[in-house]
């Protein structure tokens, strides 16, 4: 019903990231297409960000604030350890007694969150959702050349959406299609601080940088060209659909060579995808719905075309979701 988005204003580009570590931008976009990305100042946290994309959405989407019944934030950066980042994005938007639901599917979240509201508005449980993806990563990385690889590629920056009932078969979601394996949980992580850790936090796990995330690129890359034309294939057999019904892909922007690989695969025009990774990297759970956001302003979704969105990320998960914008 309404879509919204909110990045930081301070842009870090490759040459910011070149006088800190040793890199480069060539290297840089060689292997991720990302030229620059977002990352806050102080004072910016994941709430702050997601309040500014819910604003918006909500105020697109013509519903009263107030009939907002249900809050689904997905992120895996919470501001804090507890409580979830839902209850103080509900105190900033004034919106009291709702229930928040706060999820963990990383980089599939947004996708995840789109089922469980499809679901709940669908059983008639609540009406109206807002469901939010939101990260702060620039806080939790290794700004250094050990830690480059994984540096490089994230951002900060917030989506929102609001789902509600739908009134003809032009403005609906067709379907979700979700997965997980845990096998190799540990390819992209972050192992510190944990509770399953005594103490949760050692200097001696900070000396050996392992507060920070770390990512097998090669496995990654690996399981996403496969998981994700996958996802995509099942929601289109379960629809009914063919290639060309499909007016816009939005895939999550983890990587761009990944995307492109991706849509070859499938056999998808270049036209009908759209990437964003360029201008504001990996923004894991805020990916989807900051380039959903973009493609929507640039006229490249316009209402009733089918899109579909499909993601991949830590855990591992990985999912798709189709609908008529």
């Amino acid at each position: 019903m309404g879509i919204g988005m909110s990045v930081p204003s301070r842009v870090v580009t490759n040459d910011d990231l070149a006088a800190k570590m040793e890199t480069s931008h060539d290297w840089i976009v060689e292997r991720t297409g990302i030229e620059e990305r977002r990352w806050v100042s102080e004072g910016e946290t994941g709430a702050t960000l997601a309040t500014a994309a819910s604003q918006q959405a909500i105020e697109r989407s013509g519903v009263d604030p107030k009939q907002i019944d249900l809050i689904i934030y997905a992120t895996l950066s919470p501001d804090f350890f507890f409580p979830g980042t839902a209850v103080f994005v509900q105190r900033a938007l004034g919106l009291k007694d709702i229930p928040c639901l706060d999820i963990r599917q990383q980089c599939t979240g947004f996708i995840y969150g789109l089922s469980i509201a499809d679901a709940f508005i669908r059983s008639g449980q609540y009406k109206h959702v807002l469901l939010i993806g939101s990260e702060v990563h620039s806080t939790g990385l290794d700004i250094s050349t050990a830690g480059r690889d994984v540096t490089v590629i994230f951002g900060d920056g917030a989506g929102a959406v609001v789902v509600g009932p739908a009134t003809d078969d032009q403005h609906v979601i067709l379907s979700t299609h979700l997965h997980a394996d845990g096998t190799e949980a540990e390819i992209l992580w972050t192992e510190y601080p944990a509770s399953a850790r005594h103490p949760r936090l050692t200097v001696e796990a900070m000396a050996e940088r392992k507060h920070f995330p770390v990512m097998n690129g090669k496995k990654v890359f690996k399981h996403a060209v496969t998981r994700m034309p996958q996802a995509i294939m099942e929601g289109m057999v379960t629809n009914g659909l063919k290639l060309e019904d499909i007016d816009m892909l939005i895939p999550h922007q983890a990587n761009l060579r990944i995307n492109q690989m991706v849509a070859q695969m499938i056999g998808l025009p270049a036209d009908k995808t759209h990437n964003n990774i360029m201008k504001y990297g990996n923004t894991t759970a805020a990916s989807i719905p900051i380039c959903m956001h973009e493609a929507v302003e640039l006229g490249k979704i316009k209402p009733g075309n089918l899109v579909c969105l499909v993601a991949f990320g830590a855990g591992l998960t990985w999912g798709s979701a189709f609908l008529r914008y």
